[in-house]
């Protein structure tokens, strides 16, 4: 093992929590309630080895067969919690539903049946985020919530929900669109937080508390917005091999 890289991504991790942690107080939130996710979609098993032993605790993965692979290789790591974040299909639910601690990407009440149903064959319960697109890019993935005036039409997609046993929504997720100014940002997570305030009056049976929101480029400012999960990669483990 690389020890100087691993110092390297001590460093930067260090860094990410100390601006966190500044983010939060200055507008008057405990930094104990916001958590790192550290990324590591597409980084080789040797980095994310790395990244365990600079002390990350929280992993995110973006695909369930190449997260599979480093989850077995890992599986000694009792310490480390798997998030999955990206894009999931109903046919990998079963990937999800077994490896995962912890699904921030949940987009239809298609896929959450799916792992309703194999959560509780597993005798597990997994705790969920449901993930809306707020920016209306075509591009993204998530429930469509970009359009104020039509968010009592997201409510018959979600009031299912409140059956599950299996499955806990713990919150909501969103990626904006992708700004080098972190300030352009800021207008979709404030989006994302006045949507939690309304699905918390209108489906107040589930737990709305959680907001997954924030990248390497603009977590500070996902921070003063209310995130509680933010999800940075290449600020902490570099440039993701090609």
């Amino acid at each position: 093992m690389d020890e100087s890289l691993v110092l390297l991504i001590r460093q930067r991790m260090q860094r990410a929590l100390d601006q966190i942690a500044e983010a939060a107080v200055g507008c008057g939130r405990d930094p104990r309630a916001v958590h790192l996710v550290v990324v590591t979609k597409s980084q080789p098993l040797e980095v994310v080895r790395m990244a365990v032993e600079a002390g990350a605790t929280l992993l995110g993965e973006n695909y369930a067969e190449e997260a599979a692979v480093k989850i077995a290789a890992l599986k000694e790591k009792s310490e480390v919690e798997w998030h999955m974040i990206g894009h999931v299909q109903s046919r990998k639910a079963d990937l999800v539903a077994r490896d995962f601690n912890m699904l921030h990407s949940l987009d239809s009440l298609k896929l959450a049946a799916h792992l309703e149903l194999r959560c509780g064959e597993l005798h597990r319960t997994m705790p969920v985020l449901l993930e809306f697109n707020v920016s209306g890019e075509e591009s993204k993935y998530g429930l469509p919530a970009w359009d104020e005036t039509r968010w009592m039409d997201l409510l018959p997609e979600l009031e299912p929900m409140v059956q599950f046993r299996s499955l806990q929504v713990r919150g909501l997720m969103t990626m904006p669109p992708f700004f080098t100014d972190a300030e352009r940002s800021r207008p979709y997570f404030r989006r994302l937080r006045q949507l939690q305030d309304f699905l918390m009056k209108r489906l107040p049976q589930l737990d709305w508390q959680e907001l997954s929101m924030g990248t390497s480029a603009d977590y500070t400012a996902a921070v003063q917005e209310g995130a509680t999960y933010v999800r940075i990669g290449q600020a902490i483990l570099g440039l993701r091999p090609a």
